[in-house]
């Protein structure tokens, strides 16, 4: 990585994730200090349960963090108005949409929002943007279908080309390939590797894909239930960190292939 892409957008200070109410609270995980730099490709990982959703809630301030601190771009996300931290950080979740009839044109165009007037007039820049995010995706051939037509695959694209049109410094994605076959699962993957590049976007996503994240990925960001630890996936290997992620009795981790098998 560059000079220039060592710029930090997202940090975390002695951060705690979890569940407080009036009578107790229930830490999830602590002590998460974790960097993501300009231009990364990202990937959360970890066993079921594990807390990656509660993560990425915390960092994308729909729940609030029980300890600690989250900065974008050196400040700190409590001082992010709703609008502000729109133009700064988009969000691609695995809800099923509210409506399946809108346009993938109009759909995309949802990323546009924060920076239209109430009315919600798009101008010949907003346009030109979304256009570009729908290039970038290489969904050209979709643009006037109803999202009901299309597979779990292209209307996967559809949200990542909406994230794209919000135009942010960091996009973030729960569980990208969910219900995708392996063809899809990769090739949404390596969609998201080419447009970190080309956009010098840093891009976080969760997965359950661990193999395929450990081969396209910068950076990991590795969730066990002693710690959370983020580095690059050559180092995490070497440091033997993906051989605590499951139970040793079914399923063990190869150093030389970078992969997970079963145990015969």
């Amino acid at each position: 990585m560059t000079k220039d892409n060592q710029h930090t957008i997202l940090k975390t200070k002695d951060l705690s994730i979890g569940y407080a109410s009036k009578k107790e609270r229930t830490v999830v995980a602590s002590n998460i200090n974790i960097e993501l730099h300009k231009g990364a490709l990202v990937g959360l990982v970890g066993g079921n349960g594990i807390g990656k959703s509660t993560l990425l809630r915390t960092l994308t301030n729909v729940q609030n963090a029980l300890d600690g601190d989250i900065f974008i771009n050196g400040k700190s996300i409590k001082q992010f108005p709703a609008l502000d931290l729109a133009k700064v950080m988009s969000l691609v979740l695995t809800e099923q949409m509210m409506s399946k009839n809108l346009s993938v044109f109009e759909l995309v165009a949802l990323g546009r929002q924060p920076y239209t007037n109430w009315v919600g007039n798009l101008s010949e820049h907003d346009i030109s943007i979304i256009n570009t995010a729908i290039t970038q995706t290489n969904i050209s051939d979709l643009k006037h279908k109803r999202c009901f037509e299309l597979s779990d695959g292209q209307l996967q694209k559809v949200m990542i080309a909406r994230a794209l049109a919000q135009d942010t410094d960091l996009m973030i994605l729960d569980e990208p390939t969910t219900h995708l076959d392996m063809y899809h699962k990769a090739y949404i993957l390596k969609l998201l590797q080419r447009l970190a590049k080309e956009t010098e976007k840093t891009i976080l996503f969760s997965s359950h894909e661990i193999d395929l994240s450990i081969q396209l990925c910068d950076t990991l960001i590795v969730m066990s239930p002693n710690q959370v630890v983020s580095d690059t996936p050559c180092n995490l290997i070497s440091k033997g960190v993906f051989d605590a992620l499951f139970p040793k009795d079914l399923i063990a981790f190869d150093e030389k292939t970078g992969s997970f098998r079963v145990k015969k």
